[in-house]
């Protein structure tokens, strides 16, 4: 039976991760001031709820295979994460949930004796194509929409009016991208302990991430807008296009992957069209550090709560 305690867990997780992607969404345009914070907040919410329910199953099933859960395990995962990702939002470091979750889950499978170098690994490699990925994308993306928009000839005007209307419509592309991939983050580990069915937790794990989304997520909005490469109107575009279409890839696959990892991968490989000058290394390198300690810090909260419960209430296991 789903208790109100394990309902806590998956909501705090749900909530840190609507907090901490957001700016991979909107955040950008935000920062472009194409598009206003509570507008985009609202568009995100409405297209990463249709994501979660229409797509994503896929990405609950192949978390859920990384290991066996059981209500009080998934309980622990879920808070490990959670903490983790909340933790490292407030130095407003864009931190990559899904490696968050995936550590978390890691440490209950090696405490439990049931970890898959297989499972896991196959997951390993798509965190790392990611950013790669969509570095690649975005070159391409960023040559072929400028020479389509110069086509046009717009005034000032008209091409603020475009702008403004194309990174409604990657926001929304994207956030709808987010749900079907996150969502799985968020509901897997409860589909796998027998508590949920999928639909169940691409639903709640939906509400989950957008009360995270509405109540948490301006502090990263900054960090994605200036911090590595200052973004223009054209450049957050082709940079949100490019995480979109990545995000999405994997969420065919079954893959849930980081936002923040494909949207930062995207904005390097335009700061490399731009020039390497205008990328600020030091921000990027910080920001690289923190992906290597989140799956690290989730792995270490969750072995460790799973070894303190286990000596003090062993009834729950």
């Amino acid at each position: 039976m789903f208790s109100p305690l394990h309902f806590l867990g998956g909501a705090f997780l749900g909530w840190s991760i609507g907090g901490m992607d957001f700016a991979a969404l909107f955040g950008a345009a935000v920062s472009a001031k194409m598009v206003r914070y509570w507008h985009g907040v609202i568009l995100a919410c409405l297209f990463c709820l249709a994501g979660c329910l229409f797509q994503g199953y896929q990405g609950i099933e192949t978390i859920g295979s990384l290991t066996s859960q059981s209500l009080a395990t998934a309980f622990i995962s879920s808070i490990a994460a959670a903490i983790a990702i909340t933790v490292l939002n407030f130095f407003k470091l864009p931190i990559p949930t899904s490696q968050a979750v995936v550590g978390s889950i890691a440490g209950i499978a090696v405490v439990t004796g049931t970890f898959s170098l297989s499972a896991f690994g196959r997951v390993f490699l798509c965190w790392l194509a990611t950013p790669i990925l969509a570095c690649i994308l975005a070159v391409p993306l960023y040559f072929i929409l400028g020479q389509i928009i110069n086509r046009f000839n717009f005034n000032i005007f008209q091409r603020d009016i475009f702008y403004r209307i194309s990174l409604i419509a990657v926001g929304c592309y994207a956030s709808y991208a987010m749900g079907a991939n996150t969502v799985a983050n968020v509901g897997a580990v409860f589909v796998s302990s027998g508590a949920l069915t999928p639909f169940q937790a691409a639903f709640l794990g939906g509400v989950f991430i957008l009360a995270g989304i509405a109540t948490f997520s301006k502090r990263i909005v900054d960090t994605v807008g200036h911090g590595i490469v200052r973004l223009d109107s054209f450049s957050a575009f082709a940079a949100v296009l490019a995480e979109a279409l990545t995000v999405h890839f994997f969420a065919f696959i079954g893959i849930p992957v980081s936002l923040t990892q494909a949207l930062i991968g995207a904005i390097v490989g335009i700061g490399l069209i731009r020039g390497v000058k205008s990328i600020k290394a030091r921000n990027l390198r910080s920001i690289i550090l923190g992906w290597l300690v989140v799956p690290v810090f989730a792995f270490l909260l969750s072995f460790g709560t799973f070894c303190l419960c286990k000596a003090f209430y062993p009834s729950l296991f």
